[in-house]
């Protein structure tokens, strides 16, 4: 066989090789996988919406939604497929994705034409021209391209998970600020009306001005508390629509809970939550990261599962700071593996204590401290009606009830933030909240009022 069919057949070879090799993506795919691996944030809704017939469909499917009270799984699923924002992240990963895996392709043929006349003679010229650098380069390019598709779809699935704990705690707030809204509104009233009775008894000269000042504070500062939960209110709210991702005549018609879910009856266990953190997302990064190292000088890509040959005449360059800078990239690797795993199980435990910490004080609240300031309600409004205290006494009682039902309230809300916080840390996307463990004040402000 001579040499220019040998070189002809060795190129068509390749080129088939080549067809068979490269990587692709189907975004549909990616998704289905996302939706299998966080079905527990997903439920299976995740969705890429592409065509207009697709936007119409979600669009009725989120108009039926919105006719009921918005649950916190409702609102996950509406974020999924209705909101803007989250389709842009989608969109993004995809053409992320695609961009890998085009980079892994190898340029398509060149096709040349000419025709050239000398006198009465007409030559023609035609070539079919692949790039040899391509063919030889190929199998490297192929493993960049898909380290790089299987680090858009970690990615995605990372997203995933940050996008659903936002939505998650926003609904929470706007439903504790709803909550808090209405008690707010039960304080103000109260105050409203022991500040009109003060005044109506200074009038009749049964209260001293001092007294009826006081009053008439505790009135003040209520009203200053009804504006900012007001506020609170729509701002929490608001927010809930922007991640939704709503329009105006959507927003209109969102209607809240009146109340946050009740606490499980039972609080997850150390174990159930260390068992559900074994497949994390930022170690299987960070593995990755370990087992594949690139110099984006050159391109050149070392794996631990194969292997590559070069050699070359080593006349300037003996290759030792290469050689340096391969074997420190590899130790950093191997170390940002080792803090990975080490700072993987340090956030776990935190987001755990979060979360357990929250639910005892919420479930502290609920049986204990309201249960006992329901007893001193009774007791107070027996004292009144026996005539033993005034209608002051018994209002700042009550103003004090509603101030622990709102401790409660925001008690409750911090469990369930913490909740949706753990859930995202145990598949690798560490979230931290805040705990706060103030008492409700037996006697508040009521001797105030006295």
């Amino acid at each position: 066989m001579n040499t220019p069919n040998l070189l002809k057949k060795t190129a068509i070879s390749l080129a088939v090789l080549v067809l068979a090799g490269c990587a692709s993506v189907n975004i549909n795919e990616s998704v289905g996988q996302t939706n299998q691996e966080l079905n527990g944030f997903t439920n299976g809704k995740l969705a890429l919406v592409k065509t207009d017939e697709q936007r119409q469909a979600m669009a009725a499917k989120a108009n039926e939604i919105l006719k009921e009270p918005l649950s916190q799984p409702a609102a996950v699923e509406l974020m999924l497929t209705h909101s803007s924002q989250f389709q842009t992240v989608l969109a993004e990963n995809w053409a992320q994705a695609a961009q890998a895996a085009q980079s892994g392709r190898i340029h398509n043929p060149v096709f040349a034409f000419e025709r050239m006349r000398i006198k009465d003679e007409v030559e023609l010229g035609r070539l079919l021209s692949f790039g040899l650098l391509d063919l030889l380069s190929f199998p490297a390019r192929q493993g960049i391209a898909r380290t790089q598709i299987d680090r858009a779809q970690l990615q995605l699935t990372s997203s995933v998970v940050d996008q659903v704990t936002q939505v998650r705690q926003a609904w929470v707030d706007a439903v504790a600020a709803q909550q808090a809204h209405v008690y707010a509104q039960k304080v103000f009233e109260s105050a409203q009306a022991s500040a009109e009775l003060a005044r109506r008894m200074q009038e009749v000269g049964n209260f001293t001005r001092l007294q009826r000042a006081r009053q008439q504070s505790f009135y003040a500062d209520a009203a200053l508390n009804l504006a900012a939960t007001r506020h609170k209110q729509t701002a929490t709210r608001e927010a809930l629509v922007r991640m939704l991702g709503l329009t105006t005549e959507q927003a209109a018609q969102l209607k809240l809970p009146d109340r946050l879910p009740d606490l499980p009856e039972v609080p997850k266990t150390p174990t159930e939550v260390a068992k559900q953190a074994e497949n994390r997302l930022d170690v299987r990064m960070a593995k990755q990261g370990y087992d594949t190292i690139f110099e984006n000088d050159t391109g050149e890509r070392n794996n631990k599962k194969g292997y590559e040959l070069e050699l070359r005449l080593p006349i300037f360059d003996w290759g030792g700071m290469k050689r340096d800078a391969f074997n420190a990239n590899t130790l950093a690797a191997a170390n940002r593996l080792e803090a990975t795993l080490r700072g993987a199980q340090s956030t776990l435990r935190e987001s755990y204590s979060a979360y357990r910490t929250t639910y005892d004080i919420a479930r502290h609240y609920r049986d204990e401290i309201i249960p006992l300031r329901q007893t001193i309600a009774d007791e107070n409004v027996l004292r009144y009606n026996g005539m033993f205290i005034g209608v002051f006494e018994l209002l700042a009682d009550s103003r004090d009830q509603v101030n622990v039902v709102v401790q409660a309230i925001n008690a409750q809300a911090d469990f369930w933030r913490a909740d949706a916080a753990l859930q995202a840390t145990v598949v690798g996307k560490p979230m931290m909240v805040s705990v706060s463990g103030a008492a409700a004040s037996a006697g508040g402000d009521a001797g105030a009022g006295h």
